[in-house]
């Protein structure tokens, strides 16, 4: 990473860009993983035997065999521990999902899906992801025409078992208030970087500032200023934390012009400085 380098950033340089294999301890992306990094493409990971530990931005989370999770492009991650660990991968494009199923992986107001699996689930998704993997063998050239289907298809289940295992904690509000704060959200996802202000996303939805605040505070639990500031703060956090962008950099790079400002806000929100906050919490050179 250069000095002033940003987050390290994997792409996808794969010809089909469907990629599906095996893993353990021992595979090369699952050690160059061990790295904090972030995708331009979408990734999932059965864990099939062992415990896997990994960070999803600032959240430890521990994913033990019969766990599936999806991350999205750009979200900061970092294996930690790989316990005996073992499973299937497949990383993915959006393009090559049927509509229906990039909705459902879109609109989810969750970032990461991390699915405890029945026996029932864990069979269907090894077998589908088994079935990807012989198509090497089965055919000679193209195999999209299969694939995509299949990506398709696992990705959709996916989208069904996440939401079946959040059930207990969903919210009851109706499917036009969830309609409205998942197209919010992803909205702030894409745009917070140059839209800072609740009523631009209310036109751009065609609905009042309002009405907006109402439908996610009773969806999400947060306004719409709490959640677009929350959006800007990880970034800024992750800024901070891994790379070595200075905070005039970082300022920018959020789409805030006066540095100035953007420490104040940032000193405000965190409860510290951001040359504080990254003297704090990021490990010293001479640190593991």
């Amino acid at each position: 990473m250069s000095k002033h380098g940003a987050i390290l950033l994997n792409s996808m340089d794969y010809s089909s860009n469907i990629v599906v294999g095996v893993w353990d301890g021992s595979t090369p992306g699952i050690i160059k993983a061990l790295n904090p990094h972030r995708h331009d493409h979408y990734t999932c990971m059965l864990v099939e035997s062992g415990t896997l530990e990994v960070i999803f931005d600032f959240e430890h989370l521990t994913m033990p065999a019969g766990t599936l999770f999806v991350c999205p492009p750009n979200q900061v991650h970092q294996i930690i521990k790989v316990v005996g660990a073992a499973g299937y991968y497949i990383s993915f494009e959006g393009r090559h999902l049927t509509e229906s199923a990039k909705t459902a992986l879109e609109s989810s107001l969750a970032d990461t899906w991390i699915v405890p699996l029945s026996g029932i689930e864990y069979g269907w998704f090894k077998s589908t992801l088994d079935s990807m993997i012989k198509l090497k063998g089965l055919n000679g050239g193209s195999r999209m025409e299969v694939e995509q289907p299949l990506l398709s298809a696992f990705i959709a289940q996916a989208a069904l078992s996440f939401e079946s295992s959040m059930l207990d904690d969903s919210s009851k509000a109706v499917t036009r208030a969830v309609s409205i704060a998942k197209k919010f959200r992803n909205l702030v996802k894409a745009d917070f970087r140059t839209l800072k202000r609740p009523s631009e996303y209310a036109e751009k939805l065609n609905i009042s500032v309002a009405h907006l605040n109402d439908v996610v505070k009773r969806v999400t639990g947060h306004s719409v200023s709490q959640l677009i500031q929350k959006e800007l703060l990880n970034e800024a956090q992750r800024l901070l934390y891994y790379s070595e962008m200075t905070v005039k950099e970082i300022s920018y790079q959020l789409g805030y012009q006066d540095p100035k400002y953007f420490i104040r806000l940032f000193t405000k929100k965190a409860g510290r400085s951001p040359s504080d906050y990254r003297k704090t919490y990021r490990p010293q050179p001479n640190q593991p």
